[in-house]
């Protein structure tokens, strides 16, 4: 199954009679039909709707973004990480590249918007370096993403034939192995190279003239897609606040010709009219949208400034809002997440044009998470919760399910089993207590309910028995309580419990 953007990417060709469609014009020559069915997208929503999206470290998949998902109560439609920079085993690490790509891969099957960016490594070091300059660190070789690097050196950067400039092509290079394994894969990325160019705290930015940002932005702009032939990238143009003198956006302005969509960073809630006007006016009719937001934008905010295509709250942010405050977020129809009727409403047409299946208003129940069994509201029976799991820890992921389960051992630590399942009912052969079990699970009808069978046969002094157990899961307290009913057979008889859940 191909991604998403398949379904948009005959979109022109049913909207080409609007005077949109034949004004819009990819940064990219000869751009991929997903890349420009991605950009018409963009470009229908503004001033329409804006799209939920969610930044994600490196090295956690889309963790972010489920949080977001049960925090909010809307699934972010945009899912948003960084190529990193990092060492092994941090959250930004730079060995995660690969990881990341599998996961675009999963996301585009589910839905989701692709957006990248990437805190480029300065050419004076090599993968990895640190966020910050280490103390007593030599200022003329910078082995971090934030920092000053000499005029002469950004110079050289710029300079073809310089070793820095060498340097930085085969950085940039290695990143172009990465985005064209999504060009393979038929999948369109919002990319968004040096980011907050305006600002002084990152090696790329506010240099204005010959030798400034906006040359480093071009130049990246003409490896990537004069060069290495990239056509599924959308080009966003970053910038932040102009809190100050020096940081106006027009001094890092690139042209017309090298960017899709301009892209403001916002932090402190900070929505001045001012900003958003000025972006307005730079944009020349090109979409504009809020690329890093600590705090997504009020509907008051919505309202005057109606413009922003698409936000994305950076990892680690979500709870900067409070869940009040999303309550009314989310019942704003103004903004659409993945799992939202007017987005689905808008896709499936496209979708069905190609065969592909289509997307559902009566999302499958997602039971990911992890619970601590509630023992005032479970009934376990005359057994009591000895034998319950006290916790549960649940991965789910498209057609298959991993449970761990923790059972409190009282003269030891706690006993830990793991299982994995697949949702379309193939059995899956495993122990209980030495004896082989086959277990089997499905989400049958709607899908809002999960069904696990499992037979165990047991062998004592050559007889055996067998015992069937079956457990119905359900949601119910807006995901936040998972209920399951449990019902075994064995020759001591029927048993029947019922485990209450609650969500960490």
């Amino acid at each position: 199954m191909k991604f998403i953007y398949h379904v948009f990417a005959l979109m022109a060709l049913f909207i080409s009679s609007s005077s949109i469609a034949q004004e819009i014009k990819p940064a990219t020559p000869n751009a991929s039909p997903e890349a420009k069915a991605l950009l018409q997208l963009i470009y229908s929503l503004s001033g329409k709707y804006t799209l939920t999206g969610q930044h994600n470290y490196p090295a956690a998949a889309d963790g972010n973004s489920q949080f977001a998902a049960g925090y909010s109560g809307k699934t972010p439609a945009i899912w948003s990480t960084d190529f990193g920079f990092a060492k092994a085993g941090d959250k930004d690490s730079y060995l995660m590249r690969n990881a990341m790509v599998e996961e675009a891969k999963r996301q585009n099957k589910l839905g989701s918007i692709i957006t990248l960016c990437w805190h480029a490594v300065p050419p004076t070091a090599n993968e990895p370096v640190t966020f910050q300059p280490l103390p007593g660190a030599n200022p003329d070789a910078l082995a971090s993403v934030q920092g000053r690097l000499t005029d002469q050196q950004f110079k050289d950067i710029l300079t073809p034939g310089t070793a820095l400039n060498k340097q930085w092509m085969a950085q940039v290079d290695t990143i172009a192995h990465y985005l064209k394994e999504l060009q393979k894969a038929h999948i369109a990325v919002l990319w968004r190279p040096y980011h907050e160019m305006n600002g002084n705290w990152f090696w790329w930015g506010n240099r204005t003239g010959e030798h400034g940002t906006a040359a480093l932005y071009r130049q990246i702009f003409n490896r990537l897609v004069n060069y290495h032939k990239l056509n599924n990238l959308v080009w966003v143009w970053s910038v932040d606040r102009p809190t100050r003198a020096g940081m106006e956006f027009s001094n890092f302005y690139p042209g017309n010709d090298y960017l899709d969509i301009l892209a403001l960073d916002v932090y402190g809630s900070d929505f001045k009219q001012d900003y958003y006007n000025g972006l307005l006016a730079l944009s020349n009719g090109k979409p504009i949208t809020l690329a890093e937001v600590g705090n997504p934008p009020s509907p008051e905010i919505m309202t005057s400034q109606p413009k922003w295509s698409y936000w994305v709250i950076w990892a680690g942010m979500v709870r900067n809002t409070s869940k009040k405050q999303y309550e009314v977020l989310v019942n704003d129809s103004r903004l659409l997440g993945r799992d939202d009727a007017a987005y689905i409403n808008a896709v499936n047409p496209f979708r069905g044009s190609f065969g592909l299946p289509l997307l559902s208003l009566n999302k499958p129940a997602d039971f990911s998470g992890g619970w601590v069994l509630n023992e005032d509201k479970s009934t376990p029976g005359s057994g009591g919760a000895g034998n319950l799991a006290h916790k549960l820890k649940i991965s789910q992921k498209e057609n298959e399910i991993t449970i761990q389960r923790s059972f409190i051992e009282e003269w030891q630590d706690d006993r830990i089993t793991d299982e994995k399942l697949l949702l379309d009912g193939e059995e899956s052969k495993s122990e209980f207590f030495g004896a082989p079990r086959v277990t089997t699970a499905t989400l049958p009808g709607n899908r809002d309910t999960l069904m696990i069978k499992s037979n165990v046969i047991f062998n004592r002094g050559g007889q055996t028995s067998t015992m069937t157990t079956s457990e119905n899961w359900s949601l119910v307290n807006h995901g936040k309580t998972l209920l399951i009913a449990q019902s075994t057979s064995s020759p001591q008889g029927e048993r029947k419990i019922t485990m209450v859940y609650d969500k960490e």
